[in-house]
């Protein structure tokens, strides 16, 4: 589901509710196909990663303010973000990111 729960309809308002979950660990993507966690520097491949849940933000005035956030969760139940425009306005050239979150499981859940 790409729904946002009340009073979560901008980007900044979710990352806000993250963080006082607790779940403010970003993640970067990195030009080998892994995921760095910021706050350490630990690289993550595909297995043991999986998208579980999808905030889709559109932008009102401009196009090049839609993104997704994907909230991330390893294998040892370290929950993080990471966040990329999409479209023609991609934060990743190439297919690189597209393939990765492609090939992520979901099992999606909802946050109270």
């Amino acid at each position: 589901m790409e729904t946002k729960p009340e009073g979560m309809t901008t980007l900044s308002r979710v990352l806000e509710v993250l963080a006082e979950r607790g779940y403010d660990n970003e993640f970067r993507f990195m030009e080998d196909g892994r995921l760095e966690y910021v706050n350490n520097g630990q690289l993550y491949d595909q297995e043991g990663l999986k998208i579980i849940r999808t905030y889709r933000f559109e932008g009102d005035s401009n196009p090049s303010d839609s993104a997704v956030l994907y909230l991330l969760e390893n294998q040892y139940g370290l929950i993080g973000y990471i966040i990329n425009a999409y479209g023609m306005y991609s934060d990743f050239e190439g297919d690189g990111f597209d393939n990765f979150i492609r090939k992520l499981p979901v099992e999606e859940r909802e946050f109270e």
